[in-house]
């Protein structure tokens, strides 16, 4: 196993750049002025894990709105709607309730999608030049789709929300293929998605109720996925999480309800990187579904709360992990990004590098 410590995808976007990308779309800051200050941003980025000690690195997503941005931002056929809201919830003990809130789902498809450009291909090249770590890519899930299909809006052009997942998956596809292309040897896929059908709520709020059956996401959805991680030259990595937002999450329940289908049929994934930083996410033995040709890579650590984990109780949960799956072959990351959506997390950059640095000391203490 190459990586021991790993990092998800996004970083917190530094105020300069929130700055300018406001100046940018109110025509007040030109694209190529623009593009210099990304450029920073993916500078000092880089810079951050490097220093940190991190064994792979990403560009921290400094080019994108979302994670999800390259499904969204630079295709067709996606329109500004508030389609529908979605609850969220702050991370709280087990036995309490919790802060919630509302959040508005702000986009729809509304046509047949096509890609406009490649936001990735930028990505890769540029921070190519920069990283002297390996570089790893994020790609959405195509499934994350199931978010923007509206029953309203969107079945003129999609009569079953699963013609819209192919499409999606097929513009993904394109995206990996040209990235190998670019050299790009290492590609994350985000399926948020598959944790939230952890949550029996979740399952039917999000998507039985909205006309996609969870099941046919498990099977068919499952068979999309593992098609886009067949390029050659490439491994492919598998992250679950239960939500990003600014430091809430979506989606609550161990692994059980999807191990199989996922750990099982998602064969073209030689690598998972799985949420496991709270109760939220359940007991380690669903890994043992997990086929041991595979890598696991435990997100212990949070990148929700701004406490900074003992070392010595990351270090007995990896232990416990063990009981369930090679040690050999495990890893450690943070749960998920710290800037999934622009805002970012409610941590200071300060935590968010204490972090990073975090994962790489004790990965690298427990496999020297």
């Amino acid at each position: 196993m190459p990586y021991r410590a790993e990092v998800i995808g996004s970083l917190l976007r530094p105020d300069y750049l929130k700055e300018a990308r406001k100046r940018w779309e109110a025509g007040t800051l030109t694209t190529a002025a623009f593009k210099r200050i990304e450029d920073r941003a993916v500078d000092d980025m880089i810079a951050l894990q490097e220093r940190c000690g991190v064994d792979v690195v990403t560009d921290g997503e400094m080019r994108r709105t979302h994670f999800i941005a390259p499904l969204t931002d630079v295709i067709t056929g996606v329109r500004a709607i508030p389609a529908f809201t979605r609850r969220w919830r702050k991370p709280h003990a087990p036995d309490e309730q919790g802060e919630e809130v509302e959040i508005q789902v702000q986009y729809a498809v509304v046509e047949k999608i096509q890609r406009i450009r490649s936001l990735t291909a930028e990505e890769f090249a540029y921070a190519r030049g920069r990283a002297t770590r390996p570089l790893k890519v994020t790609l959405p899930s195509p499934l994350m789709m199931a978010l923007r299909w509206s029953p309203q809006f969107s079945r003129a052009a999609y009569p079953d929300p699963f013609q819209l997942f192919a499409d999606a998956a097929a513009i993904v596809r394109q995206e990996a293929q040209e990235l190998a292309m670019l050299g790009c040897e290492y590609i994350q896929i985000d399926a948020p998605e598959l944790g939230m059908l952890c949550d029996p709520d979740r399952r039917r709020q999000d998507f039985a109720d909205h006309g996609m059956d969870p099941d046919r996401l498990l099977s068919e959805g499952i068979d999309l996925l593992n098609a886009i991680a067949d390029v050659p030259g490439v491994r492919f990595a598998l992250h679950v999480c239960r939500g990003n937002n600014k430091g809430y999450y979506v989606g609550e329940g161990g692994y059980e309800p999807i191990a199989a289908q996922v750990f099982r049929r998602a064969r073209n994934f030689s690598r998972f990187l799985l949420e496991y930083d709270d109760w939220r996410s359940g007991s380690f033995a669903p890994l043992r579904e997990i086929p041991t040709d595979k890598d696991v890579v435990l997100g212990l650590i949070s990148t929700k709360t701004t406490e900074l984990e003992s070392p010595e109780f990351i270090i007995a949960r990896i232990e416990e992990a063990s009981r369930y799956f090679p040690r050999e072959q495990l890893a450690l990351s943070t749960q998920c990004g710290f800037g999934t959506v622009w805002e970012g997390n409610p941590i200071p950059a300060s935590v968010q590098e204490a972090k990073l640095r975090l994962v790489a000391q004790i990965a690298h203490q427990v496999w020297s």
